[in-house]
């Protein structure tokens, strides 16, 4: 009975001790299944910042090629920011706006032959007219409003108002910049750009006249011609119109005095014409300008 006691003590010391070796083996195991786990964690790496979602920052020293993100800006399928795009000049003036600032506007664009009327500080149909003319001979969006772009081109070409300019009783033009064929000898000088035309001998201005042009449809020709033909009282044979102190210097275009632009202003055109709208100074050029002058037309 004693031998079996002994034995059966020893049976149990050895089981307790292989439960005991299975215990510490199935710790180490744990331990190490653990580790693996955050090794791996860390190989595959936590989401970039800038990334998709459910992409991840590569591992350092991972050199394979990265997917493209939606923001990568040499994605093809990348959409530009808005910042990136260019934004429209601020618009200053429009269609229904008032005060002193519209009536500088309308009285610097009488300057330079835009605004046939007088200043009255509303931002109406012929200020949007005005505005729209003066626009499209200078490349710019032809909105009819007066945005930065439209304002800053027009400071740049006219002078600050009088306060009789502002109050329509006189239009200050500023002088045409002459083109250098105009420096020498006697020239009629005609600039589309200030819409002037400036009787000129050997470079010096003796008088200065608003005029009027052709429509896109029948322009006034540009470049250098010479008077061929003057005639009084002159009538076109085309349009049965009057053209009192024609002078013909190019086919049938001719400077001459108009009651339509005297009367309408810029609100029409011609028909391939020089139109003047002030008969006593056109009288006055007539009685000088001779037949082999020259003419020039420019920008």
């Amino acid at each position: 009975m004693l031998r079996k006691a002994v034995i059966h003590r020893a049976v149990i010391r050895r089981a307790g001790i292989r439960r005991t070796v299975i215990r510490r083996t199935l710790a180490a195991a744990a331990v190490l299944a653990v580790t693996t786990g955050c090794m791996a964690q860390a190989a595959t790496g936590r989401p970039a910042a800038d990334a998709k979602p459910g992409s991840t920052a590569p591992a350092p020293g991972d050199t394979s090629t990265p997917t493209p993100s939606t923001s990568d800006p040499d994605t093809p399928s990348a959409k530009p920011s808005e910042s990136a795009t260019t934004a429209k000049p601020e618009v200053l003036m429009a269609s229904g706006s008032k005060g002193e600032r519209v009536r500088e506007l309308q009285a610097r664009l009488a300057q330079i032959g835009w605004f046939d009327d007088t200043p009255t500080g509303t931002y109406g149909p012929v200020t949007v007219a005005s505005v729209k003319g003066f626009q499209g001979k200078r490349g710019l969006s032809t909105t009819g409003d007066t945005d930065a772009v439209t304002w800053q081109k027009l400071l740049a070409m006219t002078k600050k108002p009088t306060r009789d300019e502002l109050n329509g009783r006189t239009v200050n033009k500023p002088s045409a910049k002459l083109d250098p064929r105009c420096k020498t000898g006697r020239v009629m000088c005609i600039s589309k750009t200030t819409r002037t035309l400036s009787w000129v001998i050997d470079g010096k201005v003796q008088s200065t006249m608003d005029v009027r042009f052709g429509s896109q449809y029948t322009p006034t020709r540009e470049g250098a011609f010479s008077v061929f033909q003057k005639s009084r009282h002159h009538v076109s044979s085309i349009y049965h119109t009057p053209m009192p102190y024609a002078m013909f210097f190019s086919g049938g275009q001719a400077v001459h005095y108009s009651a339509d632009f005297a009367a309408r202003g810029y609100n029409g055109a011609s028909h391939g014409c020089v139109n003047v709208r002030n008969e006593g100074k056109l009288a006055s050029l007539f009685a000088q300008v001779r037949n082999g002058d020259r003419v020039v037309i420019y920008w």
